[in-house]
């Protein structure tokens, strides 16, 4: 047999324990399978941060629009009505936080023109004017008699104010009272829903007329209609 030489012998040995070479084709698809992952993640982030993003946004647009409608809403009720008489205009700022029930309802028949051509039937000097179609003494002869006997001391309300009687009303019964004075205990007598700010001097002027024994004014003085303001 024919001898191998020994440096023949190395360079077999060296070929064998090599490293074996990584074809390109290898790397390449490698490289796609990593892309193709990295693609797959920012997809995925991108979609749920977009819905988390739409959904507080429309939140926050639901909220502001109840917010919107309530203030909305709100702004519509009127706070002032104007009582155009035959003597001048009456300008009345209602207090729909302190009686907001009557407020309502008073609301309600101005615009169904309950108020027009209702009369001033009563009219005690230095206590109250009253309009309505409620033709018994009521309140009102109840006032004169305490005002003759009591000197009017009480400040708990101020002349002025706008109420009507306490109780049920019916479609007829809700009258009308102006005080010209501080009454004592006005809330016991009526419920106050408003206060003259402009037109003092047309319901002194209304004070003023002449009445019969009934405190019924001698003359015809009423309401032609009442205006609905949301300013003065």
């Amino acid at each position: 047999m024919a001898r191998i030489k020994p440096q023949a012998l190395l360079q077999q040995s060296k070929r064998k324990k090599g490293p074996s070479r990584i074809s390109i084709t290898t790397v390449i698809f490698y490289v796609l399978i990593l892309a193709l992952v990295g693609f797959f993640l920012f997809a995925s982030y991108r979609h749920w941060s977009g819905r988390s993003r739409l959904q507080s946004e429309t939140h926050l647009s639901v909220s502001e629009g109840e917010n919107t409608f309530g203030d909305s809403k709100k702004s519509e009720v009127p706070g002032y009505a104007v009582l155009n008489t035959s003597k001048g205009s009456i300008i009345i700022e209602l207090h729909k936080e302190s009686a907001p029930e009557v407020v309502d309802e008073f609301i309600d028949l101005c615009q169904k023109g309950h108020f027009k051509g209702m009369l001033f039937h009563k009219v005690i000097k230095h206590i109250v004017i009253q309009a309505g179609d409620n033709q018994g003494a009521g309140a009102t002869e109840d006032w004169n008699l305490r005002g003759k006997q009591h000197t009017i001391t009480s400040m708990k309300h101020e002349a002025f104010m706008l109420g009507t009687s306490k109780g049920k009303h019916n479609s007829k019964g809700f009258d009308l009272f102006i005080t010209t004075a501080p009454i004592p205990d006005l809330s016991e007598k009526i419920i106050v829903f408003g206060q003259v700010i402009k037109g003092e001097d047309v319901v002194q002027e209304i004070e003023e007329v002449d009445t019969d024994e009934h405190y019924k004014p001698k003359i015809s003085i009423g309401i032609l209609d009442v205006t609905l303001k949301q300013k003065a």
